[in-house]
């Protein structure tokens, strides 16, 4: 099979001061020579095999929707890390508890805006498909921030970008210049559209990804905005009932295997090594959050049957309990606010999930005391430790 022939074109441009470099104009997918898909289907299968478990989770899980939620920001975390933000999961939801996090508020703010995103977008699919239109509504939504606000959020861009480097001229890659962005894109979504196109769900996300960040449409999210489009793919090809897979963590910890796929595809033509890559992935991330799910459930039932056989189960204590479970950081005042219950009957609830062990108050202050429903917080923690550069 002659590779070659699936690498795009450089084509010279200048910038205002005369200087030249070379821009990239990937070849429309899917890819031809068509992938090698008989290397793949070993690894097709498991990916599928664990994805369907992951999926089957969805099922059996006594509130998909609060694993979701939890699951949904911790993916932001990661997502947003990747492109250099130091939010963790704790910050996140410190800042929607309204209280002051560990970190600048621009980083938490960006990670925030994620979550807008994603949700934002999974609730569009159902009334459009996945489309540029969609695409440029999701990114105004993700860079509705201090950071974002000039960056053209929701707009393409109409200027040069460029990855590494301080300018086109030394930069590591140069996506295609703006006058060249619209067949690009044009191209983009017709692959997204294409049902003659009988690829797999799953490989057709790996190759959109990729085909997305070498086009880099926008001024800033591109990254972001690519690894959602993961989850979104998925969700619409019907593999996902649920949006419970997301590659970020994978990808964080394995980035520099991350890059060196991106960069081989566009020099080489081989998309069947970035799409192993991509199936390793998908099995390790969907057993990694299977795993998590069956944590997290056993967590619960292990508490809550500290609480009944402590003797010390009323209403109150059983609310708070699972008002916990959605919020494992908050403070007296919301939740009195949120359930609906005295000041003093939460400070008493509270007062016995701490002597249970099931909580901490993390501020040793007196007064705005905050509580973390610990060890549900460690589970969830796992991986996202900010990223030293």
């Amino acid at each position: 099979m002659d590779k070659k022939k699936r690498i795009g074109r450089y084509i010279k441009s200048s910038v205002v001061g005369g200087e030249s470099y070379n821009a990239y104009i990937p070849t429309p997918l899917p890819p031809i020579p068509a992938i090698d898909m008989d290397s793949l289907y070993p690894l097709l299968d498991q990916a599928s095999t664990a994805l369907g478990r992951l999926d089957g989770m969805s099922m059996v899980l006594p509130d998909s929707s609060l694993f979701l939620y939890m699951y949904v920001r911790k993916e932001a975390v990661l997502s947003s890390q990747i492109e250099g933000t130091q939010s963790s999961l704790s910050d996140l939801l410190l800042f929607e508890t309204e209280e002051l996090p560990g970190v600048p508020i621009d980083d938490v703010t960006e990670v925030s805006c994620y979550v807008s995103a994603m949700y934002y977008g999974l609730e569009r699919l159902n009334e459009l498909p996945l489309s540029l239109r969609l695409i440029r509504e999701i990114h105004a939504k993700l860079m509705d921030n201090a950071r974002g606000g000039n960056k053209q959020p929701g707009e393409f861009r109409t200027s040069q970008n460029w990855i590494g480097g301080t300018r086109p001229g030394n930069a590591g890659f140069v996506p295609p210049p703006p006058e060249q962005l619209m067949a690009c894109l044009d191209n983009f979504e017709k692959f997204l559209h294409d049902e003659k196109n009988k690829l797999p769900a799953l490989v057709k996300a790996a190759l959109a990804h990729v085909q997305f960040e070498t086009i880099h449409p926008f001024l800033d999210g591109n990254g972001r905005l690519g690894r959602l489009l993961i989850t979104f793919i998925l969700c619409m090809e019907g593999v996902l009932n649920q949006p419970l897979l997301y590659l970020s963590l994978y990808l964080k910890t394995n980035r520099q295997a991350y890059y060196d796929h991106l960069q081989s595809v566009r020099e080489t033509g081989d998309w069947e090594a970035w799409i192993e890559f991509f199936l390793r992935g998908i099995i390790d991330t969907s057993n990694q959050a299977t795993q998590t799910a069956k944590s997290i459930l056993a967590l619960f039932d292990k508490d809550s049957s500290q609480i009944e056989q402590s003797g010390k189960s009323t209403a109150g204590v059983l609310k708070i309990f699972s008002y916990l479970q959605r919020n494992p950081i908050t403070n007296t005042g919301k939740i009195r606010d949120v359930i609906g219950v005295s000041l003093p009957t939460v400070l008493r609830s509270m007062k016995i999930l701490g002597e249970l062990g099931i909580t901490k108050e993390i501020t040793g202050k007196e007064r705005h005391k905050i509580f973390a429903y610990s060890e549900y917080l460690e589970i969830l923690n796992k991986g996202t430790e900010p990223l030293k550069y």
